[in-house]
């Protein structure tokens, strides 16, 4: 159990200390870094078992892979590199959508999504990241 549990403290530790989404494959990488033996399965039910908690939250981008960050950071959005492929938060929300939307209608919810290059990859001191593993279901 003492193993379980120091490995669920490296993989929430990884999610609070990044301080933007990370894909399960990140989350690994940043993880194994306080818990070398970990998994990648282990990551993927730990995920599971925190976003059940209610401490960790799914972003979702359209034809992305979730990924995930600590669920009490309030409404935002984020921005992905498109070289990269890492994504950050944007902390401001200054734009009036209500003023875009057609007569008649009403804006209940936005997400907004920014795509471009990073600061990292504008300088060429990025990373490369690891190549996720594709999964598919039946």
């Amino acid at each position: 159990m003492e193993r379980n549990t120091r490995q669920r403290a490296a993989i929430l530790g990884a999610i609070e200390s990044a301080g933007r989404p990370l894909s399960p494959t990140e989350l690994h990488g940043m993880a194994r870094n306080e818990a070398p033996a970990l998994g990648l399965a282990t990551v993927y039910r730990t995920i599971k078992s925190l976003l059940q908690e209610h401490r960790i939250r799914e972003v979702s981008l359209p034809g992305e892979p979730a990924r995930y960050e600590v669920a009490h950071l309030g409404h935002h959005h984020h921005f992905k590199c498109t070289l990269c492929d890492r994504v950050f938060d944007i902390a401001e929300c200054t734009t009036d959508w209500s003023a875009l939307t057609p007569p008649g209608f009403a804006v209940d919810a936005h997400d907004v999504t920014l795509f471009g290059r990073c600061s990292d990859c504008l300088r060429g001191t990025a990373a490369p990241l690891p190549v996720q593993p594709h999964l598919h279901e039946h």
